[in-house]
């Protein structure tokens, strides 16, 4: 039998011979039941029905047959049949008779066994909804003339109404913007295909829901209907629904803050953090410029949140709080210091969204990479823009997902989030997997502004770009080639030389000059660190084969502190089992508790590296290292003799 025919004579099947409804039918199934028993079995389906939206039971209008089974698995609780019965498992009734059912805890999510049999009947009835068409009036005596043609002739001859009532219609687990919110989102690049694993999975209330579109839908119907909280949990979960059904249950009213983690390296900040949607001006889409590394070579795709400092109302003006602004980075979470090329591309490293003070992605970017930013307003509505926020804020609790180089990179996370968080059509078939790229076909579709960049002054004015250092750093190699007679053409060769064959010159540096050769030595003691960094990867990696005492030390400290600071990247772990979605009432106490001891051991356990990692460094890298930083302490002396000769001007 074909896929039309079949699906017509189902129709058929449940509507053919019955009386019109006006609204969902319970029926109990009465038969060897005691008084008692068919008493608490109504009670709970009179619940049920009185839990589920008007909607659901005008349009889910059948009657559908509930029973108790007997040859049901020991631990199921129920099950519904393609149309319209459902069994309960027998082996509850007595306790739903004589009350312990409403006391006995279960370990399951819902707490006792009477709310585990509530919020199975609803999840069954969940899925009888979504399984039907919904049909009605006039429609149903349509479907049953269609579904007689197609069963003696097929589709030939089919007339012109029928063929109109063929076509594909969304229920609930199959609606596009249901599986952007629950975790199948499109894969970029492949034009409208689904991703298969749901990797939404830290905070969720039950992970039968990552199983399946049809499971997700069934199980947050539960907690939609009888959980209070639910709406401040997953609020864009509670605003899908809401919406599809018209209506919503009462609950109690949600935090205007959202919480995060701020994954800044200051270690001494309290990293719990809250953002106000309403104190969200806009949000920039926040482009690294490509440089030659191999992982950077096409830029790196982030958003900025550009959040006004409390009591400054929503304008322009908040451009200039930028102490206050955020930006989430999606980022593979290295847990060794040795960054594979292999594992990038076969996703062996996780991706989390990070959320980042804006002031330490500008220094990462603009001072130790040496690469600039362009910070381009993003065109949502006001609407949009908040959802976004709160889009944002559920993924950095909920998504645990892998990071591939070529396939779910930055740009593929931030554009899935930004059409989950926004649903604006202009992104629903937008594909891009390159950073760059992704800004060309934002501003191709109206969403980018670029013209922010066309004077390059007034976009660093106003915070729109951020130039890389090596400008400056050549501006200021300039400055010396004004005074000294020196040889090197280029900020890069002067940077080359030993900090001693730098050093001869400090002496002769008049004020200006002293002030430009500090912040060249500055620039000299990050590019040493760099260096440092890497030689520190390759002698970790052979230490620890040859067992090297040293090796072995600093080893152990550094997986303490990947240990300890992978909470920046994956919260939820701060509070185990405990509730779902975004954190609630007293989650939030415990997040201020855990997040803080684990900040404190970060500081400890970072002084500590810092003595045992310069133990690691080759000879040569430590003997320069310690130069440039006593190249950095004899300029700044200088400079403050210098400076007080000249009367204690203030400093060019």
């Amino acid at each position: 039998m074909n896929t039309l025919r079949a699906w017509l004579l189902g129709g058929l099947l449940t509507l053919l011979g019955s009386p019109a409804l006006a609204d969902l039918q319970l029926q109990l199934q009465t038969e060897g039941l005691e008084p008692a028993q068919q008493r608490a079995s109504q009670a709970l389906l009179d619940e049920a029905m009185q839990a589920l939206p008007p909607g659901f039971k005008a349009r889910l209008d059948r009657r559908v047959r509930v029973s108790w089974s007997t040859k049901m698995p020991e631990d199921a609780y129920g099950q519904a049949s393609l149309v319209s019965t459902l069994e309960l498992n027998r082996r509850l009734l007595p306790g739903l008779t004589d009350g312990s059912a409403a006391t006995r805890q279960t370990g399951r999510p819902h707490g006792t066994v009477r709310q585990e049999l509530l919020a199975t009947v609803l999840h069954e009835l969940t899925h009888i909804y979504d399984r039907a068409r919904l049909w009605q009036g006039s429609e149903r005596r349509l479907i049953n003339q269609c579904a007689r043609h197609v069963s003696s002739q097929g589709k030939v001859g089919l007339p012109e109404q029928c063929r109109g009532q063929t076509e594909r219609r969304f229920t609930l687990s199959d609606d596009p913007r249901l599986l952007d919110l629950a975790g199948w989102p499109q894969y970029v690049g492949r034009r409208g295909e689904r991703e298969q694993h749901n990797r939404q999975m830290a905070r969720s209330p039950d992970s039968y829901e990552l199983s399946s579109p049809k499971e997700f839908i069934a199980v947050n119907m539960e907690y939609f209907l009888i959980d209070p909280s639910f709406a401040c949990r997953r609020p864009a979960l509670q605003n899908y629904l809401k919406k599809h059904f018209d209506w919503a249950p009462e609950h109690p009213a949600c935090p205007q803050a959202l919480p995060f983690l701020n994954a800044g390296n200051d270690f001494a900040k309290a990293p719990l953090g809250e953002i106000d949607p309403e104190r969200v001006y806009a949000v920039d889409y926040l482009l690294a410029e490509a440089n030659q590394n191999w992982v950077s070579r096409w830029g790196h795709s982030m958003l900025r949140l550009v959040i006004c400092a409390p009591g400054r109302p929503r304008g322009p003006d908040c451009r200039l709080d930028l102490d206050q602004h955020l930006v989430l980075s999606y980022r593979a979470f290295v847990n060794d210091v040795q960054l594979s090329s292999w594992d990038g591309l076969t996703g062996a490293y996780p991706s989390r969204l990070f959320v980042l003070p804006l002031a330490q992605v500008i220094d990462e970017y603009t001072k130790t990479e040496l690469r600039s930013l362009a910070s381009i307003p993003l065109k949502f509505e006001r609407n949009e823009l908040e959802n976004l926020v709160r889009q944002a804020a559920e993924m950095h609790w909920s998504y645990d997902g892998n990071y591939y180089f070529l396939s779910n990179n930055c740009a593929v996370e931030t554009l899935k989030l930004l059409r989950s968080g926004t649903a604006n059509p202009r992104l629903a078939d937008l594909d891009s997997i390159v950073p760059n790229g992704l800004l060309e076909v934002l501003q191709g579709r109206g969403l980018a502004d670029v013209s922010v960049l066309d004077d390059p002054r007034e976009a660093l004015r106003l915070g729109y770009r951020f130039d890389s250092y090596r400008d400056r750093y050549q501006a200021m190699f300039l400055v010396l080639k004004q005074q000294l007679p020196i040889r090197q053409d280029s900020v890069e060769a002067w940077l080359d030389q030993s900090a001693q064959q730098r050093q001869q010159w400090f002496t002769q540096a008049d004020l200006r000059t002293s002030a430009a050769l500090l912040l060249l030595e500055q620039a000299s003691l990050r590019k040493q660190l760099l260096l440092a960094q890497d030689e520190v990867k390759q002698r970790y990696l052979t230490g620890r084969e040859a067992n090297d005492a040293s090796v072995t030390k600093a080893n152990a400290t550094l997986q303490q502190i990947l240990a300890n600071s992978g909470f920046l990247s994956r919260p939820a772990e701060l509070l185990g089992s405990n509730g779902y979605g975004l954190p609630q009432g007293g989650e939030r106490k415990q997040l201020i508790s855990e997040s803080s001891q684990r900040q404190k051991q970060l500081q400890t356990l970072s002084a500590d590296l810092d003595k045992e990692v310069r133990a690691l460094l080759d000879p040569a890298r430590a003997a320069e290292i310690a130069a440039v930083e006593a190249n950095i302490k004899q300029v700044g002396e200088h400079l403050r003799v210098l400076h007080k000769a000249a009367g204690g001007l203030q400093l060019p």
